[in-house]
């Protein structure tokens, strides 16, 4: 569910799993899936995201990403919160500087204060599926990530595979009906080959976290 607030940037809810594939693994039949009637064509995005936090990593301690991401239907400047229910995404639009806008420090300010500096360069290339309903409504989408990451203040990089199944617009709100999806397709992405990543966020595997 998105939530457009009255300064202009909007606020959402990801509810997802990652798992990590080796380079050869074979996407699975979605299909199998708790009413999955139907995956949509693949589409393809660059992505490329300078994060930033703190010279002390205040954000990091607090849980929370910055980032300033190009490429893809939402690119633009994002902050993220780890929470019980879910990340929290709070989204402003891209704009022309690299400079991190007012807007977004002060919906930081309890948290950090500036100066922020870049941690982490991730670029994505990333192929991206719809998982739809028999009505056409979209349960969930999938993403398939090949993922390159440098560490800004080490120069380590790295680079990886890793599906994320994220539940759309269209999926049950009942947590019963969703663990039961999700319990579906960590089986179905076990029998492929994955496993429940490691690391709950590229940011922290860039990072080696």
């Amino acid at each position: 569910m998105t939530d457009a607030s009255a300064d202009g940037h909007t606020r959402e809810i990801e509810v997802e799993q990652k798992f990590d594939v080796d380079a050869a693994v074979e996407l699975p039949d979605w299909t199998l899936l708790p009413e999955v009637a139907a995956v949509g064509e693949a589409e393809v995005r660059e992505l490329d995201a300078r994060y930033l936090d703190t010279p002390d990593l205040a954000l990091g301690r607090a849980k929370v990403a910055l980032r300033r991401r190009t490429g893809g239907p939402d690119e633009g400047w994002h902050v993220k919160i780890s929470a019980a229910d879910g990340r929290h995404e709070w989204h402003w639009p891209l704009g022309e500087s690299t400079d991190v806008p007012d807007a977004v420090a002060e919906a930081l300010a309890d948290r950090a204060v500036p100066p922020f500096t870049p941690i982490a360069r991730i670029r994505n290339h990333r192929v991206a599926y719809a998982l739809t309903d028999r009505d056409g409504g979209k349960l969930a989408e999938v993403v398939d990530d090949h993922v390159t990451a440098t560490a800004e203040r080490t120069g380590r990089v790295s680079s990886w595979r890793e599906w994320e199944v994220e539940l759309g617009p269209a999926a049950p709100s009942d947590g019963v009906w969703r663990e039961a999806f999700f319990a579906a397709v960590e089986a179905l992405v076990r029998g492929a080959g994955g496993a429940p990543a490691a690391s709950d966020s590229k940011l922290g595997r860039a990072l080696g976290l």
